[in-house]
């Protein structure tokens, strides 16, 4: 009686190892997917060679959008500056001359126009009492001759004085003009380009975040282009995964994860997230023959997941572990 029940029991013990193993292969495997906190990094540059004059932030201060981290100077820059604005007024001098003629000018070119006038005058009037009395047959051909070019003379002289005025009052020529308002535009880019290159002594955030890596150092002389700060946006920090495409099955944007970060506390509860992209990395990424003929190769994606809400003590490089459901077939 004894022996029956010890069978009994051994078939239930062998029964229920093999419902909880069938249940087991029903249900997917899952792994332990590692991935990193990420955050927007912005690297400050000036345009232009200049020493550091002042540094108003340290590492881990907190700054905003439009907060000065770095002032430079550079009296090259400012001695250009100066040459510039000294060359823009000095064109726009050469303009208002080119535009314009001295009082003293028309005054005189007006004064030789009634001269002329007063010539032509003159001259008519000795042309017809000539021509008059060369009708008598007083005097020659000659004398009426040169009254005539006396006349003719006197005209052109008029209309040249009459010219002479036209231009004072007028100024230079249209092309004379056009040149001016040249060299004034000219100029004025001249200064506008110097102003924005002493504009680039002043290094400001274009983002709120934090000072994570500052290289400026008072008296420092650095080059255009490098690097001076680094902000980093820790408030909008977002988690990333590297996934092999087998891993992909039934993925979505949209999507909602569950996640954990361990540097937050083992007990943390899990944090809500949304993947937002699925991309595709580059040849250089890390592929895996499936077959060790190497029928064909695996590749890697990149998965990017963004919290629901903004997580307290977020901070990038922080690791982040996902339980992934896995599509993988034994043997694969």
């Amino acid at each position: 009686m004894k022996l029956n029940k010890t069978v009994a029991v051994s078939v239930i013990a062998v029964a229920a190892a093999a419902g909880y193993l069938v249940w087991t292969l029903s249900q997917p495997a899952t792994y332990l997917v590692q991935g990193e906190v990420e955050a927007t990094r912005i690297d400050l540059s000036a345009m232009i060679s200049a020493r550091v004059s002042e540094t108003p932030v340290n590492i881990g201060d907190r700054v905003v959008a439009e907060d000065v981290v770095v002032r430079m100077e550079s009296a090259i820059l400012d001695a250009q500056l100066a040459a510039a604005r000294a060359a823009l007024d000095v064109a726009r001098a050469n303009r208002d001359l080119t535009y314009s003629t001295r009082p003293e000018t028309i005054a005189a070119a007006e004064a030789q126009l009634e001269s002329a006038r007063s010539s032509v005058t003159l001259a008519q009037s000795n042309f017809d009492r000539v021509n008059q009395l060369q009708g008598d047959s007083v005097v020659s051909q000659a004398s009426l001759d040169q009254a005539a070019n006396n006349l003719t003379a006197a005209i052109q002289a008029q209309a040249a004085a009459q010219a002479s005025l036209d231009q004072a009052r007028n100024g230079a020529s249209p092309e004379q003009k056009a040149v001016a308002d040249a060299q004034v535009r000219q100029a004025e880019a001249s200064v506008l380009q110097t102003t924005a290159s002493v504009d680039e002594m002043i290094v400001a955030s274009p983002i709120d975040g934090e000072v994570t890596t500052r290289t400026a150092e008072l008296g420092k002389l650095f080059s255009a282009g490098a690097p001076l700060i680094s902000i980093v946006d820790v408030d909008h920090a977002w988690f990333t995964f590297n996934l092999r495409e087998d891993f992909l099955e039934g993925l979505e944007v949209g999507q909602p994860l569950k996640v954990h970060i361990p540097a937050l506390g083992d007990d943390a509860a899990l944090i809500d997230a949304t993947i937002t992209s699925i991309n595709v990395q580059g040849s250089y990424a890390n592929w895996r023959a499936t077959k060790a003929t190497g029928d064909f190769d695996l590749r890697t994606f990149s998965l990017r997941a963004d919290p629901v809400v903004a997580v307290a003590g977020l901070r990038p490089g922080m690791s982040v572990l996902v339980d992934w459901p896995s599509t993988v077939r034994s043997g694969q």
